[in-house]
C-alpha cells in the first residue's frame, strides 16, 4: 500500500481516544439530546452531525463494551502500523460509510428508528486488521478457536450478510456494518491494496 503518509503515532494514540471518548459519553449519553443518533432522512429529525456523532453513543453495556474491546484489539495494531493520521481518516470514512449505508437501507425499508454505535467502523476495522496481519490468529470470546484473521474478515461479512437479508435481529444495523466494511476495503484499494494480496491461499 501507499505508505506516503506520516506514519507518527500519536500520545495518547487516536484508537485509545477514541475508547475514552466513548466511554465518557456512555456514562453522559442520558442527558444528551436523541438529535445525536443517526436519524432515518425521512424522520424530520435527520442532521448532517449526525453522521459522525452517532458512532459515539451505544445503546447497553454489552455494545459499548464489545465494540471497544475490538477498537483495542484491532484498532491500536492498525494505528501502530499507519500511523495516526492515516488510522484517523480511516475510521472517519468506515464511520460515514457505515452511516450512509444504513440511510440507505432505511430509505428503501421505511424503517425510522435511530441508529447508535460503531459497530461500522469496527468491521471497517477488523478488514484492515485482516489486510495487516492477515495470518495472525483471532479468538473471540464468543468463538473460543483460533481463525486466521484474513478468514475471520470474511466469515463474519458473511454472517452479516445472511442476517441482514433474512432480518434477524431486526434491531440490529447487519448493513451498516457491512457498509463500514466495504467503505474501509474501496478506501485500501485506493491506497493500493489488492484482495489478492490478502486470500491469495
Amino acid at each position: 500500500m501507499n505508505t506516503s503518509w506520516n506514519h507518527g503515532v500519536t500520545r495518547p494514540p487516536v484508537s485509545l481516544g477514541i475508547i475514552g471518548a466513548c466511554a465518557i459519553i456512555y456514562f453522559i449519553q442520558a442527558g444528551l439530546p436523541a438529535a445525536l443518533a443517526l436519524w432515518p432522512l425521512d424522520s424530520g429529525r435527520f442532521g448532517a452531525w449526525q453522521l459522525l456523532s452517532y458512532g459515539f453513543l451505544h445503546g447497553d453495556f454489552s455494545h459499548i463494551f464489545f465494540n471497544m474491546f475490538a477498537v483495542w484489539m484491532f484498532g491500536l495494531a492498525v494505528e501502530q502500523a499507519w500511523g495516526s493520521k492515516r488510522f484517523a481518516f480511516y475510521y472517519v470514512t468506515c464511520l460515514l460509510a457505515a452511516a450512509l449505508t444504513q440511510l440507505a437501507v432505511q430509505e428503501i425499508t421505511g424503517q425510522m428508528w435511530p441508529t447508535i454505535g460503531a459497530s461500522g467502523a469496527v468491521f471497517g476495522l477488523l478488514l484492515a486488521y485482516g489486510v495487516m496481519y492477515p495470518e495472525n490468529r483471532v479468538m473471540l470470546i464468543f468463538l473460543p478457536v483460533p481463525i486466521k484473521a484474513k478468514w475471520f474478515v470474511l466469515i463474519y461479512a458473511g454472517v452479516e450478510l445472511a442476517l441482514g437479508l433474512t432480518n434477524t435481529l431486526p434491531t440490529v444495523a447487519h448493513f451498516a456494518h457491512l457498509g463500514g466494511l466495504v467503505g474501509g476495503g474501496i478506501l485500501l484499494w485506493r491506497w493500493g491494496w489488492r484482495p489478492g494480496m490478502t486470500w491469495k491461499r
